[in-house]
């Protein structure tokens, strides 16, 4: 998609493209057919936008809307824009601008929790993402409230568009931070399937606090060139490296 489109956040989509499968095909709980219904289902917030790339590819594949579709990210008049849109089937909130993601999953938490709804709240959000305040404030309202029925999840891959992540602006130790604002926190290898799914679903992990998952990723994650390097935050491949990208993604899928 991002090499026909000539555009793209490539390494942040391979880092956390394994967390959306754990999400959209074991832990979240929803219908394609009558996702109208939300008092009826879970919800998911992409807050980092700007890997959508991921996220389309499992829409298609869970239903949303055809896989063929997939062929026109980046034309112009599609719907499949470079960040998240609710013109999308599946799609909640517009999400790109940093910082806003959990905020917003900490209103329809505490809104759902108020209703007496059983549906649970998802938030991915990366870990450049965590130098917003916004966040910081969200995350201090969700612990006031209890919302155990709130889920975020932090993409880990240590990097962001300038370089590493605590080289532009620290924010580790993560886990102890937000266990001093209320959260219980894991951590789990952002890319063992067994182990995200192991995490959701024990949720909640304590009655009465939000829960922080801390995926441990890697940015670009499949394609040996790509993988821990902040310069595929927005790059496009040539043919060649999407032929060898694609070619090592291959012999992985193989060995599973």
């Amino acid at each position: 998609m991002i090499f026909a489109a000539k555009g793209g956040h490539i390494g942040g989509s391979l880092s956390s493209v394994d967390i959306l499968v754990s999400l959209y095909f074991h832990a979240m709980q929803y219908d394609v057919a009558h996702f109208a219904d939300f008092a009826k289902r879970d919800s998911f917030i992409l807050s980092k936008g700007h890997s959508v790339e991921g996220l389309y590819c499992i829409l298609a594949k869970a239903g949303f809307f055809p896989e063929v579709k997939l062929a026109e990210y980046g034309n112009f008049g599609t719907m499949l824009y470079g960040h998240p849109t609710p013109k999308v089937p599946g799609i909640e909130l517009p999400s790109g601008s940093l910082g806003h993601g959990l905020a917003v999953g900490v209103g329809m938490a505490l809104a759902a929790k108020r209703d007496g709804l059983k549906r649970r709240i998802f938030v991915l959000m990366g870990d450049g993402e965590q130098a917003e305040g916004s966040v910081w404030e969200a995350a201090m309202a969700a612990s006031n409230f209890g919302l155990d029925n709130l889920v975020a999840i932090i993409d880990n891959n240590n990097l962001q568009i300038s370089g590493p992540v605590d080289s532009v602006m620290r924010s580790s130790p993560l886990g102890a931070k937000y266990e001093s604002f209320g959260w219980t926190v894991r951590e789990a290898n952002g890319h063992d399937l067994s182990a995200l799914n192991a995490a959701f679903d024990e949720v909640p992990w304590e009655k009465g606090k939000p829960n922080m998952l801390i995926a441990k990723t890697i940015k670009g994650y499949g394609a040996s060139f790509m993988e821990n390097k902040a310069a595929w935050h927005h790059k496009t491949p040539t043919k060649e490296e999407l032929d060898q990208a694609m070619l090592e993604l291959d012999r992985a899928a193989e060995e599973i």
